[in-house]
């Protein structure tokens, strides 16, 4: 196998969750402009993804194809594994950018229920270890597959919008290590770790709490989505012998 960076993704199909996000979205369309075919998989809003997928580079002749499905069921995400494959015959790159959180300090931790400490775990944690248990087959079958992690600084700093969330993303940079080993070498395991990003994904944060921030992060400024969106495509493009590696994407926040 050659690991050799290549500049064109042409012909290969990358299946993304959470794909009308902002970081995944941003990332389809860096991808497409490369050459690749983007399958979206989200919970819903299934014609409305398809109409953003439409205006993505090389649509006519890629076609590029939005699916439901929810990561914390694993049938249907089988099930999309499956319309993948039908419709598309492969998937050679899997980028995991689904997932939600709450703003809560860590001392709050009445607020921090059971019930919603379980739900940032299986969305955030174990939805991506099914989504990526259904896809395994169809990215080895790819001979030349990717998994790209959308994780957060959060994982290892233990700062971060609640402790589930903290807990959630220090799991999944220790799950991409391991599935980096053992999934080795057909397919390559990554993961991405932004620091604060300037998007909505933390409800509650806006302009005051992005400005205070800039002001303790080295380079001078929070994280841009197109910050994050161009890392998944090094990892797809140039940095291809690096498996089990997370990439810090902050700016230098965690430093």
């Amino acid at each position: 196998m050659s690991f050799q960076p290549q500049s064109r993704l042409d012909g290969k199909v990358v299946v993304i969750t959470g794909g009308k996000g902002a970081i995944g979205f941003a990332t389809a369309q860096r991808l497409a402009t490369l050459g690749a075919r983007i399958v979206s998989i989200d919970r819903q809003g299934l014609e409305a993804v398809q109409l953003r997928l439409d205006t993505l580079p090389n649509a006519d002749t890629a076609k590029h194809f939005a699916l439901t499905a929810s990561i914390t069921d694993s049938a249907s995400l089988m099930l999309a594994a499956e319309q993948v494959m039908a419709r598309a015959g492969r998937c050679d790159i899997l980028i995991n950018s689904a997932g939600f959180t709450k703003s809560i300090a860590p001392k709050d931790m009445e607020t921090l229920s059971d019930e919603l400490f379980d739900s940032i775990m299986v969305i955030t944690l174990r939805g991506v270890y099914s989504t990526i248990r259904s896809f395994t087959p169809l990215l080895k079958a790819s001979g030349d597959g990717l998994i790209v992690n959308v994780s957060s600084i959060a994982g290892f700093t233990a700062v971060g919008s609640n402790l589930a969330y903290v807990a959630a993303k220090a799991g999944l940079d220790v799950l991409t290590k391991s599935l980096a080993k053992s999934l080795a070498p057909q397919v390559r395991v990554l993961a991405v770790s932004p620091g604060v990003v300037d998007s909505s994904f933390v409800p509650g944060r806006g302009s005051d709490f992005n400005a205070k921030t800039a002001t303790t992060i080295p380079l001078g400024r929070i994280g841009q989505i197109e910050d994050i969106a161009s890392a998944i495509e090094a990892c797809a493009t140039t940095l291809r012998f690096a498996t089990g590696a997370r990439f810090v994407i902050d700016g230098g926040r965690s430093l």
